[in-house]
């Protein structure tokens, strides 16, 4: 699992970049842990996966909208995703907005980008009303696309129905200064959460002591290695369970060895238990 710093260049005669991902296959997509210095509005329409923003990690049913901060590591909507899957991602600088001083309008907005620091995920309701427009801008080119973004921005900033992610800013120099150390432990836990995790191996991985491995890795995601790995798991339990796989093999294929544990890991991070969950789909 790499963590990269992606480079992005606006579209063409334009001063923003906007994607519009529609039927391709989830294998195809880049979902890994990256930072850009551009601010994110990413609206997956339909379909399941994981969140990753920040230090906030969550299961998504039914789409997500939200607005990622300048350098805020994160990863792709395409992980843990299933087909079909579409979402149409907006990436743009700050310093590109003709905001006026003063204005009511403006004085939002910018209050709106200063807690995408934070990762803002708006409601599904929110998210329906802003697919129009988001569509739009996709297929739209020059001054016009350039208002939508401005609407956008301005139909955001007066919702209040958000939620932010994070209680704290993950300072993205954490990231980039660990990157070697944090790849090497984020793909272990990739390729052998089905198995037994040894925290010893993680910090070997990590060239560190164990004490000074999980001072560090604190640090660097705000979990313990633990909770990170159970997030992990949890995390692919529910996709196996959108799957149609039973309790006890969702439990044991994840890596969980008894399914009392796993019941009651699960509902600590997804605040319902597995039978709740399947019964939801």
């Amino acid at each position: 699992m790499k963590v990269i710093l992606e480079h992005i260049s606006p579209d063409e005669n334009s001063s923003f970049r906007v994607l519009h991902i529609k039927g391709v296959p989830i294998s195809e997509l880049n979902w890994q842990y990256h930072y850009h210095s551009e601010i994110e509005i990413v609206c997956v329409l339909h379909g399941k996966g994981t969140r990753h923003i920040g230090y906030h990690k969550s299961h998504f049913e039914d789409g997500a909208l939200a607005l990622i901060g300048s350098n805020i590591p994160h990863s792709g909507f395409g992980l843990n995703a299933t087909d079909p899957h579409e979402e149409i991602v907006i990436q743009f600088k700050e310093d590109i907005l003709s905001l006026p001083e003063g204005e009511p309008d403006s004085n939002a907005v910018r209050k709106l980008l200063e807690i995408s620091r934070y990762g803002v995920l708006f409601s599904s309701q929110v998210k329906k009303q802003l697919i129009p427009k988001l569509k739009l801008i996709a297929e739209s080119e020059g001054y016009k696309r350039y208002l939508l973004l401005l609407e956008i921005l301005f139909e955001l900033s007066k919702t209040e129905d958000f939620e932010l992610m994070n209680t704290e800013v993950m300072p993205y120099t954490i990231v980039s200064r660990n990157r070697n150390r944090l790849e090497a432990v984020f793909t272990y836990v990739e390729n052998g959460y089905q198995n037994e995790i040894d925290i010893m191996q993680a910090a070997h991985l990590a060239n560190l002591t164990k004490p000074a491995f999980c001072n560090f890795f604190k640090k660097a995601t705000s979990l313990t290695f633990v909770e990170f790995v159970n997030r992990y798991r949890i995390d692919k339990a529910c996709i196996l369970l959108s799957q149609e796989k039973s309790i006890a093999e969702s439990c044991y294929a994840t890596g969980f060895n008894n399914i009392t544990y796993f019941n009651k890991i699960f509902k600590k991070y997804t605040n319902t238990t597995p039978g709740h969950f399947i019964k939801n789909l």
